[in-house]
């Protein structure tokens, strides 16, 4: 179930939408000037009557996108996220999210994946702008097989979605497209001591972690929650109810996404002791992309230790807190 070999999440969301103009003969795909960078360059290439490359020009993508939606075509946008969900945020909540308009917006560099670009163009609020949306889905896949399967979810589904994608190859933790359903996570694997809940290129460091615990004597069951919004809350429950304690790892500030995203669930329904991965609400300098994920606070070793803490906590009654 897990390759070495890694791919590009960008790349498999190029070729989900070659693939997909079979399926939606309305389908129109949009570029804010970086299709080489989102690869939607691939699809222009493939049907350059069905691409508009709209420039630098953020809001206005969104607006044209709009307009088509309502004029009966399936629009995908293509662009950074962080230019997304703040440059364009008005124009994502005013013109698409309240007119629940079937535009799909395909989020691209994702995280810190901008790598050497630096603070200004890593993402790590995105989530938890996009997740406040009224009526707004937000897909985040782990691999560049589920990316595909995410696409295909996403253009299939009637209203507005945003899929969170990375730039960088990453390791994969599918072999091939998964099952993929909108408001559904799954069970990667098995565990009765903690559970640890990962979205993105989380998910392969999280197996990793489980891993390195099973060789502690820990037993860690692994869920990918790649519908952030709506979540899995059933399958949230069950695992709480049944490990007693979790861990969330996500490469976002812990403030607003996932971690948040999973503490309200269990506050209304499971309280459990539980500790989130990831930024500890800061920006991120400029570097080399895996290695910024391991300075701040996003390595293997980090999900270990915090699933490590919260299992004490659980063994010792001591709560929520972390």
């Amino acid at each position: 179930m897990k390759p070495p070999e890694k791919q590009a999440m960008r790349d498999a969301c190029a070729q989900a939408l070659i693939d997909a103009l079979v399926v939606h003969p309305n389908l129109v795909v949009l570029d804010a000037d970086v299709s080489k960078s989102t690869r939607s360059a691939l699809f222009a290439k493939a049907y350059p009557e069905r691409f508009l490359n709209l420039g630098i020009a953020e809001q206005n993508v969104i607006g044209v996108a709009a307009g088509l939606a309502a004029a009966g075509m399936l629009p995908v946008v293509n662009t950074f996220s962080m230019l997304l969900s703040l440059r364009a945020l008005d124009q994502i909540r005013q013109s698409v999210a309240y007119p629940r308009l079937n535009v799909k917006i395909m989020a691209h560099y994702g995280g810190l994946s901008a790598g050497p670009e630096g603070p200004t163009h890593h993402a790590v609020e995105d989530l938890g702008i996009i997740r406040s949306i009224p009526g707004l889905t937000l897909l985040v896949p782990g691999d560049a097989c589920e990316t595909r399967s995410a696409v295909a979810a996403a253009l299939a589904f009637e209203g507005p979605v945003y899929v969170r994608l990375c730039r960088n190859p990453v390791p994969a933790v599918f072999d091939e497209p998964p099952s993929f359903r909108i408001g559904r996570g799954k069970e990667l694997l098995p565990g009765n001591d903690l559970t640890i809940v990962a979205v993105g290129v989380m998910v392969a460091r999280a197996l990793e972690a489980a891993n390195a615990l099973r060789g502690k004597g820990v037993s860690a069951r692994v869920l990918d929650m790649p519908s952030l919004k709506p979540i899995d809350r059933e399958l949230l429950v069950k695992a709480a109810r049944e490990t007693g304690a979790l861990v969330t790892a996500e490469e976002h500030n812990i403030i607003g996404g996932l971690g948040s995203a999973v503490a309200e669930v269990l506050v209304e329904s499971a309280p459990m002791p539980m500790i989130r991965v990831g930024l500890q609400d800061c920006f991120a300098e400029s570097g080399e992309y895996f290695a910024l994920m391991d300075k701040y606070g996003l390595g293997v070793a980090d999900i270990v230790h915090a699933a490590q803490k919260v299992l004490a906590r659980k063994l010792d009654g001591r709560g929520l807190a972390g």
